[in-house]
Formats: structure tokens, C-alpha cells, sequence
């Protein structure tokens, strides 16, 4: 630690920091452009400025390490005319767009011209001028207006790994670029707005929209993937205008993906605002009243054995509590979340949970893939992948891969395509035993073959992932609500039937809880559908019954992660014409069949939850496994073929991103190139 002395206050940081980060330790603000907690530090813009004891002239914070006993002053008339300085050379070219620039009443310059700026400019000449640059469906660019802080040319090369951006030629005539004009081909483009400081670089599907002091901010939960990232949903009225991602160090740090980011035009989208009923083979609009009716008709005389629900992939753990409740007082156990046929054991949580934590990923030097594209299916995951082996070099983190091949922008050893490559990991086994941290994430391509669970199990035991001070072996889910689907217990047992039981006619009463990921052709003709849920996507189609449901940003919602981290999303805007919360529209059922459920609000329902699980009262914490824990029984020998891509396009992958034009934009501008080769070096493992 260095002990040194800011503005009078005596502070103590790491060896090695940036004064700017001593100065932030010490509670004094110092302005910055090109500076980025999360990138490395260019030193480009020279706005945070410090008059240093002993030192001839104003130093740049972010660029300058501390010493032990250094003095630092922070607001001198040296610094305030240095960094006065600096903005007027940063506004010399910089156009006069504030009242129509998107970035108005969030701009750091803006902010900080205000701040520490001058209030005069003695440049006459005529400004520069660059031309606008294409960058895909979802970055617009205003090249004019930028500063050359290259937070967007670091972001792309360190933490997204597709280096596409940088610089041509040099002083005035410097402009930032793809070089050869394309669009990016980055899942986390979006992050390039939220790091520009500047207009430069703005949200194309966002542009001229709104204002930032016209929307109202509500804290929730992403759920178009399994990560569990924390966002901001800004909406007026009835409409979310946007969606940005809220910092949390231990889950998406200040990042987050382009699906999840861009997909909320799909949120209004191809919805369901009403309920509808099949008569004479055709949907027809109706009441709650009428669509009740045609179930409580449907159901009367049926045992228990003959009715089977099917839960989704985006809901909450409510409504499937509440679902679960229900289908036990019409003595049905044939309950299911599993619309993919994956394989899991509940017979303890660290079998189905990401056990090692997103952020102790850091700590990982060996990591092998089992059928996963974590790039596709866990973006913010992959970059802390990503992160660990820029903060490690080659000789810090070892990755190899089981399954199709895919670019996951660091080096990746590729074993084999399928389950029999798990038998002999050749010697990429023997790094495995000598690392440290050993970890192995299984993905849920893997899981939908027989015995692989048990294997890579075993893999995790015999080559050192499971210690009292470690535990390496991970589960990547890729459909938000499946965790608390297995933490409910959603698997069924013994003579309860399972998905591929209910198709086919094996049911005749099946409820659908916004199930559409599977080829509803499978159900069978004679079999009875109601369809719960907030699209007009596959389920609804097949339904003879539909229940307008709410969607993720119009209900409080409790929501369980890939790590099984519980945390709780909150409304932001209501759910139009005639939809309801999922829970209540179960429960206002239960009532019209006289089995009513024992719980009016959110507050019991949640204590439902904990009641048939605990681990929901534990909202916030990410669950850590010591000691020994059981292995998971084999339910058959590893017989499949080759691990198949989980997603066609990383792009749709659920009702609201294949509802989003966003998206569709995405998949035609980017998807083809998304994932591609790049020109990293791969793996090299000796002895093989």
C-alpha cells in the first residue's frame, strides 16, 4: 500500500494505482474523457489534470502512478487553467448540437464544460468537419462531434474482443473507423453509446426519440438470457423507450448485451391484450369470463393423470408457483419446464446452478466448454472469459472447447463435437490437474443428451474443481426463468408425466405458461391448449384458449440466475388492455373452478415461494458450495452425437427479440457474420 496526501487528506491505496484513482479514494472529483474505470488507460484527452508537489507542470491523473508521501492538489489556479485549456481545444471543432444531439442532458462534455470550462473561445477559424460512419443497425454516428478519447476503439478490442474500430491518420485529419466500412459484429456494441462521452456515437434504434428528463427510471432484471443483469427500464407513459444497464461489479459489471439492450421495441409488438377463445376452429376475441368458462368446461371430469402444464423460459417465479399450486389441487403432478429435453438432477442445487460465480471467473486458469457457445448465449459471461485472459495473457488462462466450433474471441483448444471427447481430454487433462482454478461450464446443448451430466461431473472431481476454497463445476443456463423452475422442483418424478409424455395426446388438458420454444405440431389434435403468456408466437398459435399475460417490464417479478442469484424486477410500465400479472391470472382462475389458492398479493406469494423453497428469501445472494456434495445420478450412457449450435441466431431466441425489428435488422446487417473467424492464435497445449 502507498501512503500519500490529497488536497490535505491522507489517503492509502495499491501500490501501482493511477492518481486519478487515489483522487477518487480521496472523495475528490476529477473530470475525464478518455478515462475508463473498466479499459486501459490512453492518456489521450488531458482533462484530469493535478498539480503534483516537486513536478515542473499540471499532470495527467489517469496516467501518473502514485509514490509514497507525494502531495497532490486537485483545484489550484494551475489546474483550473490547465483543464480550462484543454476544453477549449476540445470545443474548437466540436459543432453547436446540443438542443437536437440525443446525448443532450447526458453528456459528460456537456457537463464538464460547464463545470470546468472556460466561458469564452478564441478560435475563429473554420471548425473540421468528418463524414458519418456506418456501423450497423444499432450504433449511429456523428463523427463530427468526436473527441478521439478511443474509449470505443479499447471497449471493442479488450472487453468485446472484435477489434473492427480504430484510428486513421493523424492530428486534425484523425477519425475513428471500421477501416473498410461494415457493420459491427459485436453482440456488445450497444456499450459503445453508453462509453462514448460525447454525441459521437449514439443508439440508432433510440435516435430522436425522447429526452432522458421526459422518462422515468425503474430498476429490474434482464430475462433475455440467464445472466441475471441489472438494467435500468426508462419508459413514458405505457411504452418502454429504452433499456441500459445498471452497474453491478459481481454480475454484468457496467455492460450489457445487444438483445437484451435493443429487443424492447418488441415489447409492443405483436402482443396479446386480450383474451381469445377457439370456436368453429377460429380465434375469436373474448372475455376473462368466457375464457374461463371454455377451460372450467374443458376440465370437468378429468382425472388428474389427464392434465399437464408446460412452463417457459421467460417467466416468473411467481406465476409458476402459483401454476404448480393449481395443477396439485386438480391432482395433477405432470408439471414441466423442460421444453428442450434437457437432463438435469435436483437432488442437489449445485447440480443445475453456474457454482463458481460470474465474477470468480476471474480467478479461473483453465476452463473447458462442454456444449456451449457462452459468445451466443451468455455475452456478459463470455466477456469475463474474455477479461481473464486479457488480465492473464496466454500463459494465465487455458480454454478448450467440446462442440461446434464457433470464434468466442479468445483462443479456444477444440477437443471434439460431441459427448465421446469427454472420455479422453488428451492433454489438455494434464493442465486441467496442475491449474489452480480449474473450471468446466456445461452447456444446455450438452444436457440434452444422456449422461453427460454424470460425466462432466465426474471430470470436475477427478481433475481438482471441487475444494473446501473452490468449486469449479458450472451449468450455463440460457432461458431466464429455468433456475427457479428446478429450485420449485418443475421436474417431474416418478408417475408424474414429462414434456415428451404430454405430447402426442398424452394429455388432453395442457396449459402453457408461456411456453414457445418447441414444434407445437408435437402436441396432439384432440389435446385441449390454453395458452398463458404476452405474444402472439408458437404457443398461442396452437391455442384454443389465450390468456393475456404481462410481460417482464409490466410486473414485479422475482427471477432466479445461471449462478441462482435471486433478485427481484419491478414495474415499469402497465401491460396493455386486458393483460394481467401471470400469478393473478392463476389464481383468479383457481377461483372461477372453486380451488382457490391461498394468496391475494405479491407479498404472500412470495412467501409461498420460500415456503416451498427457501433459497427465495435469500434475494441478492449468490449461493457458494463447500464441502462434499453428492454426485449426480447417471441417467443412462453417453450415446449422442455431435453437440448442435443451442441457438439458430443469437438475435431471436424468445417472443419479444423475435417481435423486435431491432433484431430483425441484426439478423440480416450482422447475423451471417456474427461469430466468424477472427485472427486470434489458437491454443497450444504440448505433448497431444
Amino acid at each position: 500500500m502507498t501512503k500519500l496526501t490529497i488536497d490535505g487528506i491522507e489517503v492509502e491505496v495499491p501500490a501501482g494505482s493511477a492518481l486519478i484513482q487515489a483522487c477518487e479514494a480521496a472523495g475528490r472529483e476529477i473530470p475525464r474523457f478518455c478515462y475508463h474505470e473498466k479499459l486501459s488507460i490512453a492518456g489521450n484527452c488531458r482533462m484530469c489534470l493535478v498539480e503534483v508537489e516537486k513536478a515542473p507542470k499540471p499532470v495527467a491523473s489517469c496516467g501518473y502512478p502514485v509514490a509514497e508521501g507525494m502531495v497532490v492538489h486537485t483545484d489550484t489556479p494551475m489546474v483550473r487553467n490547465g483543464r480550462r485549456g484543454v476544453m477549449e481545444f476540445l470545443l474548437v471543432n466540436h459543432p453547436l448540437d446540443c438542443p437536437v444531439c440525443d446525448q443532450g442532458g447526458q453528456c459528460d462534455l456537456q457537463d464538464l464544460s460547464m463545470g470546468y470550462g472556460g466561458d469564452s473561445s478564441r478560435f475563429r477559424e473554420t471548425k473540421r468537419a468528418a463524414k458519418d460512419k456506418y456501423f450497423g443497425p444499432i450504433v449511429k454516428t456523428v463523427m463530427t462531434r468526436c473527441i478521439h478519447c478511443t474509449r470505443c476503439v479499447r471497449f471493442a478490442s479488450e472487453i468485446a474482443g472484435v477489434p473492427e474500430l480504430g484510428a486513421t491518420s493523424r492530428g486534425e485529419d484523425m477519425e475513428i473507423g471500421t477501416y473498410v466500412e461494415h457493420a459491427l459484429s459485436s453482440e456488445l456494441s450497444g456499450n459503445l453509446v453508453d462509453i462514448c462521452p460525447v454525441g459521437a456515437l449514439l443508439s440508432k434504434p433510440y435516435s430522436y426519440a425522447m429526452r432522458p428528463w421526459d422518462l422515468k427510471s425503474t430498476p429490474s432484471i434482464d430475462v433475455l438470457d440467464a445472466v441475471g443483469s441489472n438494467i435500468r427500464v426508462d419508459a413514458r407513459g405505457a411504452e418502454v423507450m429504452r433499456i441500459l444497464p445498471l452497474a453491478n461489479d459481481d454480475i454484468n459489471e457496467s455492460w450489457l448485451a445487444d438483445k437484451s439492450r435493443h429487443s424492447n421495441d418488441g415489447l409492443k409488438r405483436r402482443r396479446l391484450d386480450q383474451p381469445w377463445v377457439r370456436r368453429g376452429g377460429r380465434l375469436v376475441r373474448a372475455t376473462w369470463d368466457d375464457a374461463f368458462d371454455a377451460m372450467a368446461t374443458r376440465l370437468r371430469g378429468l382425472s388428474g393423470d389427464r392434465i399437464g402444464a408446460v412452463v417457459g423460459n421467460l417467466c416468473d417465479a411467481e406465476s409458476m408457483v402459483a401454476l404448480r399450486d393449481l395443477m396439485e389441487r386438480l391432482g395433477s403432478h405432470n408439471v414441466d419446464c423442460r421444453q428442450d429435453g434437457a437432463d438435469y438432477s435436483t437432488a442437489h442445487r449445485a447440480h443445475y446452478v453456474f457454482g463458481t460465480g460470474i465474477a470468480n471467473l476471474e480467478q479461473a486458469d483453465a476452463i473447458l466448454l462442454v456444449g456451449t457457445n457462452p459468445r451466443a448465449e451468455a455475452p456478459l459471461i463470455n466477456a469475463r472469459i474474455r477479461k481473464r485472459y486479457v488480465a492473464g495473457g496466454p500463459a494465465g488462462l487455458k480454454v478448450a472447447a467440446i462442440g461446434p466450433r464457433a470464434e468466442l474471441t479468445y483462443p479456444v483448444k477444440w477437443l471434439g463435437d460431441g459427448p465421446e471427447a469427454l472420455a479422453d481430454l488428451g492433454a489438455f487433462a494434464d493442465l486441467l490437474r496442475a491449474a489452480k482454478r480449474p473450471v468446466i461450464i456445461v452447456g444446455q446443448s450438452a444436457l440434452t443428451q444422456p449422461g453427460v451430466l454424470a460425466a462432466c461431473w465426474k471430470i470436475a472431481q477427478d481433475h481438482g474443481m471441487m475444494t473446501p476454497e473452490w468449486h469449479g463445476f458450472n451449468v450455463l443456463h440460457a432461458a431466464a426463468g429455468r433456475v427457479a423452475a428446478l429450485d420449485l422442483g418443475l421436474v417431474p418424478s416418478g408417475e408424474a408425466k414429462g414434456f415428451d409424455a404430454m405430447m402426442g395426446g398424452g394429455v388432453d388438458f395442457l396449459w402453457l405458461l408461456g411456453a414457445d420454444e418447441f414444434d407445437t405440431r408435437r402436441i396432439g389434435a384432440d389435446t385441449f391448449v390454453v395458452y398463458q403468456g404476452h405474444h402472439g408466437d408458437a404457443g398461442a398459435a396452437r391455442a384454443d384458449v389465450i390468456l393475456p399475460g404481462a410481460a417482464y417490464t409490466e410486473k414485479n417479478g422475482t427471477y432466479v440466475s445461471t449462478e441462482g442469484r435471486v433478485q427481484h424486477g419491478e414495474l415499469a410500465v402497465f401491460p396493455p388492455g386486458e393483460c394481467r400479472e401471470d400469478w393473478r391470472i392463476v389464481r383468479a382462475f383457481s377461483g372461477v373452478i372453486g380451488l382457490t389458492l391461498p394468496y391475494d398479493d405479491l407479498d404472500a406469494v412470495r412467501a409461498r415461494l420460500a415456503e416451498v423453497n427457501p433459497v427465495f428469501n435469500e434475494a441478492g445472494a449468490r449461493p457458494s458450495f463447500t464441502g462434499d456434495i453428492p454426485a449426480p445420478e447417471a441417467n443412462g450412457a453417453i450415446s449422442g452425437g455431435a453437440f448442435e449450435p443451442w441457438f439458430a441466431t443469437y438475435y431471436q431466441t424468445d417472443p419479444i427479440s423475435r417481435a423486435s425489428a431491432t433484431m430483425a435488422a441484426c439478423i440480416v446487417e450482422i447475423g451471417p457474420r456474427l461469430g466468424a473467424p477472427l485472427t486470434s492464435q489458437p491454443l497450444q497445449i504440448a505433448a497431444e
